[in-house]
């Protein structure tokens, strides 16, 4: 892999990550829950419809996930944008670190809770947006 190619794969990452954000932002209100309710209920199969935003705790609660989604996300376009030509294999192992760190808390968590099917949809996302950053990228 050429680091021009990480470099740009970082993107993808960025968007996968931070694209999240406004999902579950769109959760912290009644009118607009919809799409945040139903990625719960995607992530947390069967398709059921028992996932939803009634209780005031969980609107808090996407809007705390949608920030943190958000700002992981631009943080990640940052490190593209503004550090990785000083420091590619840093920026690399700094994101891979994030990535696999939220993988294993969330899925542990997730199985916890009895939604064993979002550390499924996990490895999906994990798999997505690690892409060839598994890899030391050469010159």
């Amino acid at each position: 892999m050429e680091k021009k190619f990480h470099k740009n794969y970082l993107k993808i990452t960025a968007f996968v990550v931070g694209s999240f954000g406004p999902i579950f932002f769109l959760g912290t209100m009644l009118p607009t829950s919809e799409p945040a309710r139903w990625t719960l209920d995607l992530l947390s199969l069967p398709l059921d419809g028992l996932q939803n935003y009634d209780a005031p705790t969980t609107r808090f609660l996407s809007a705390l996930t949608g920030g943190f989604l958000l700002g992981w996300g631009v943080m990640i376009w940052c490190l593209q944008h503004w550090v990785y030509d000083f420091a590619p294999e840093a920026v690399r192992r700094t994101v891979l670190s994030g990535l696999l760190s939220w993988f294993l808390l969330d899925s542990a968590g997730s199985i916890a809770s009895g939604n064993a099917s979002n550390a499924f949809f996990n490895i999906i996302v994990l798999l997505i947006a690690v892409g060839p950053l598994w890899k030391s990228a050469k010159e």
